[in-house]
C-alpha cells in the first residue's frame, strides 16, 4: 500500500524521496527490518497472550533429555511469523502482482490448516490434532490452486532470448545488445548442473502428439501438488527441537530471494544464463519480509525456547518455500536447497518402512535410527540439541551455497 501511496505522491506532487519506493532493493530492505522489528517487539506480547490463554505444549514422553522442561511452553507461535510477514508485505509489495498474490494465498491457506491442527490439540485436548487426511486434502488443494494459477494465468510468463531479431526486442545491456522475444506462457523449469538446463513438463505428453501440449496441466499440476505436500511435511517434521525449523528455513528463504531477484532482472538473468521471468522480482519484497519474520521468531525460539511455532508455523513455512521454488522455476533444486527437510522426511520413511518390513519378516520390528526424525537420533546419542541445531544450520548453509553455485556450474 505504501508503494502505491508514494508512487502517487511522486507522480502528482514530485515529492522528494518518494521515488525510493520504486526501487525493489529499498522496499526489500525495509520489509526485512519491519518484519524483524514486529516479530521481536510484538512477538513478546503475543507470547504473553498465549501464556495467559494457557496455549501450552503437551509433550509426549519420548525419553529425550530435557524434554520434560518443555511442557507448558506456549505453542502456535507461527502466528508471529504469519503476522510479521503479511503486514510488511501488504504495506510494501505490489499487491496486484500475481506472484505476490500466490504467496498471500499460500500463507493464509497453510496458516489456517496449521492453526486448526494446533487448536484441536490444545483446546479440544486431542493429541492427534487435525486428522492426517484433512491435512493432505488441504495441501493438495493448495497445490492445485498454485498449479492452476501457474499454468493458466496470463500474468505468469517467461521471456526467451531470440536468435533472429524482430521488431519485438528488448535491449538489456549497454555493451552487448541482448534481445528477448515476447512474454510467453511456458511450463519450462530449470535443471541444476546441466548445460542446456531447461525441462519442459509439456514434453512428457507432447511427444505423443504436439497438440497435447495444451493438456500439459495434467502433468504440471500433480507435480506442483507433490512438491507442496512434500516440502510442507518436511518443514513440519523438522520442527522438533528449538530453532531448527526456523533457522534452516531462513537459509533456504534467503537463497530463494537471490534466485527471485536474478530471475526477475533482465540484465542479470541474461548474464548468468538464467530463465528470465518477468515481474517475479517483486517476490523479493515478500521473501525478505518472511526472512525477517523468521529471524525475529528465532529470538524467542532458540534454546531454551520461549515459544514453539506449532503446525501454524511449520506448515506455513513449508508451503511458502515450495511455492517460491515453483514460482522461480527452481523446484528441481529443492532436494539440494531443502536437503535438511529431505533428510528428516527420508529418515521417517526409512524408519517406518524398515520397521514394518522386519516385523513382517522376523516377527520383530527393527530400527535403522535410534529414533526418527533424524534430529531425535542425534539426541538419543547424547548430543545436546543446541549443537545439533547449529550443525544442521551449517549443513543448510553448505547446501544453499551448492544451490547458488548451480547458477554457473553446469
Amino acid at each position: 500500500m505504501l508503494y502505491y501511496l508514494f508512487k502517487y505522491l511522486e507522480e502528482e506532487f514530485n515529492m522528494p524521496g518518494a521515488s525510493l519506493f520504486g526501487f525493489l532493493t529499498f522496499r526489500a530492505a525495509i520489509a526485512f527490518v519491519f518484519a524483524l522489528g514486529f516479530s521481536t517487539i510484538y512477538g513478546k506480547r503475543i507470547i504473553l497472550y498465549l501464556q495467559n490463554q494457557q496455549v501450552g505444549e503437551t509433550v509426549r514422553d519420548l525419553g529425550l533429555k530435557g524434554q520434560a522442561q518443555k511442557a507448558g511452553t506456549p505453542t502456535m507461535g507461527g502466528i508471529i511469523i504469519i503476522l510479521a510477514t503479511l503486514i510488511p508485505a501488504l504495506l510494501l509489495c505490489q499487491i496486484d502482482n500475481i506472484y505476490v498474490v500466490m504467496l498471500f494465498i499460500t500463507t493464509i491457506w497453510m496458516g489456517l490448516i496449521g492453526f486448526t491442527d494446533d487448536y484441536i490439540k490444545i483446546f479440544k485436548k486431542d493429541k492427534g490434532g487435525l486428522k492426517g487426511v484433512f491435512k493432505v486434502i488441504g495441501q493438495v488443494g493448495l497445490g492445485a490452486i498454485i498449479g492452476g494459477i501457474m499454468f493458466f494465468h496470463d500474468g505468469i510468463t517467461i521471456k526467451e532470448e531470440v536468435t533472429n531479431p524482430s521488431s519485438n526486442i528488448e535491449v538489456v545491456s549497454q555493451n552487448n545488445t541482448v534481445e528477448f522475444g515476447p512474454a510467453i506462457k511456458s511450463t519450462k523449469t530449470t535443471i541444476p548442473f546441466v548445460k542446456d538446463n531447461e525441462l519442459d513438463y509439456a514434453s512428457f505428453i507432447s511427444w505423443i502428439d504436439p497438440s497435447l501440449a495444451d493438456w500439459a496441466w495434467l502433468v504440471f499440476i500433480p507435480i506442483v501438488i507433490i512438491i507442496v505436500t512434500a516440502v510442507s511435511n518436511g518443514a513440519n517434521l523438522t520442527d522438533g527441537i528449538d530453532g531448527l525449523a526456523a533457522g534452516t528455513s531462513v537459509i533456504a528463504v534467503i537463497t530463494l530471494a537471490l534466485f527471485a531477484w536474478i530471475s526477475g532482472n533482465i540484465i542479470f538473468s541474461d548474464y548468468l544464463n538464467v530463465m528470465y521471468i518477468p515481474n517475479s522480482g517483486e517476490m523479493v519484497v515478500f521473501i525478505t519480509a518472511f526472512a525477517g519474520a523468521l529471524v525475529g521468531f528465532l529470538w524467542y525460539n532458540t534454546f531454551p525456547a520461549q515459544v514453539f511455532m506449532g503446525d501454524t508455523g511449520s506448515l506455513t513455512i513449508g508451503g511458502i518455500i515450495a511455492v517460491l521454488a515453483i514460482a522461480t522455476r527452481k523446484e528441481l533444486l529443492i532436494p539440494i536447497l531443502c536437503g535438511v527437510f529431505l533428510m528428516e522426511n527420508l529418515s521417517v520413511m526409512m524408519q517406518v518402512s524398515w520397521f514394518k518390513y522386519t516385523k513382517k519378516k522376523h516377527g520383530e520390528g527393527r530400527r535403522i535410527f535410534l529414533m526418527s526424525p533424524l534430529h531425535h537420533h542425534y539426541q538419543k546419542l547424547g548430543i545436546h540439541e543446541s549443537k545439533i541445531v547449529v550443525r544442521f544450520w551449517i549443513v543448510g548453509i553448505l547446501l544453499a551455497i551448492i544451490s547458488v553455485v548451480t547458477l554457473k556450474v553446469r
